[in-house]
């Protein structure tokens, strides 16, 4: 039978940190140095994540690459069901990459105009087709925006782990991710972690890794 999870000391979450602060930075100093030329596969990664692991999306991204689909007009759906991976509802997906290949100069004008984190997000989930809040924030902040988090079900069980929630939401709307996000930072801000630096943590607790 599995053991209940136990809940974690700010102490341990401290102690974690320090022995994973220079990983966790030379991560985020990483996303920043990505360039412009990455753009569309940093948003293919994003897009594919949800409902898949993030190993399989990067799989997807090596193959969708090797194909180069960003310049060939393939139907992608195919690339996504493979013998070692496969992406969930890769139909839906393929279809929404094929949109986001189309409107990929536009939004790399709108990544370039100055726009800030927030306001870029907003436009994102507006505009870019199968990009939710928690979507829009991983691509941002896989391109160097700083500030917004990234509410998957690693972050959101942490948060309710240290007592920042009562419990799992059973639904996030833009109104609740924001309210999410601002209970996220509050708390980083009290314990002293920058929040895209408790983001990882919490990521490298659950999974073992600090991945993007």
């Amino acid at each position: 039978m599995k053991k209940p999870r136990q809940k974690s000391s700010l102490t341990d979450l401290r102690r974690q940190y320090a022995g994973r602060q220079a990983e966790i930075r030379e991560r985020l100093a990483k996303f920043s140095r990505v360039p412009p030329s990455e753009y569309f596969y940093e948003l293919v990664y994003c897009l594919l994540t949800p409902q898949s692991s993030a190993v399989n999306a990067q799989k997807a991204v090596d193959l969708l690459k090797l194909h180069d689909f960003a310049r060939v007009d393939i139907d992608p759906a195919p690339l996504l069901h493979q013998e070692d991976f496969y992406i969930r509802f890769h139909h839906t997906k393929g279809r929404h990459l094929i949109a986001l290949k189309q409107q990929f100069p536009e939004i790399l004008h709108h990544l370039s105009n100055g726009m800030g984190g927030a306001d870029l997000r907003d436009w994102l989930v507006l505009n870019a087709k199968g990009f939710g809040y928690k979507e829009a924030s991983h691509f941002l902040r896989n391109v160097g925006h700083r500030g917004l988090a990234i509410l998957d079900r690693h972050i959101l069980r942490n948060l309710v782990r240290f007592r920042v929630l009562r419990s799992l939401p059973k639904s996030v709307t833009r109104k609740r991710y924001l309210a999410i996000e601002k209970k996220f930072r509050n708390f980083s801000e009290k314990i002293g972690i920058p929040i895209d630096e408790l983001d990882l943590l919490f990521w490298s607790m659950e999974t073992g890794e600090i991945l993007k």
